[in-house]
C-alpha cells in the first residue's frame, strides 16, 4: 500500500512540537533546530512525492483496466448531448 501522507504530516508536527519545546528549554541550539528542520521537511517531502507516485500508478492501472468503459460512457455521453442540443 501507498504512503500514508495524514500519517507522515502528524509524526512531522509532532516531531516539529517536541524540537520546539526541547528549544524553549534550552536543550537545542538554533542552528540545531533550523537543521533538524531541513531533515523533518526533507521527509515529509519524501513522503508527498510517495503519496502521489501511488495515487497516480492507481490512476493509470485503472485507466488500462478499464478503458474501454470511460470511453464508451464518454461517447455516449457526447451523443446524448449532441442529440440534445442540435435541433432537428
Amino acid at each position: 500500500m501507498g504512503s500514508n501522507l495524514l500519517e507522515a504530516t502528524n509524526t512531522y508536527w509532532r516531531k516539529l512540537s517536541q524540537l520546539d519545546a526541547a528549544y524553549q528549554r534550552g536543550e537545542v541550539s538554533l542552528e540545531e533546530v533550523d537543521a533538524q528542520v531541513k531533515v523533518l521537511m526533507a521527509e515529509l517531502g519524501q513522503a508527498r512525492k510517495e503519496s502521489f507516485r501511488y495515487f497516480v500508478n492507481g490512476l493509470r492501472n485503472t485507466w488500462h483496466e478499464q478503458r474501454e468503459l470511460f470511453l464508451g460512457v464518454s461517447l455516449l455521453g457526447i451523443l446524448a448531448y449532441t442529440w440534445l442540443v442540435l435541433p432537428l
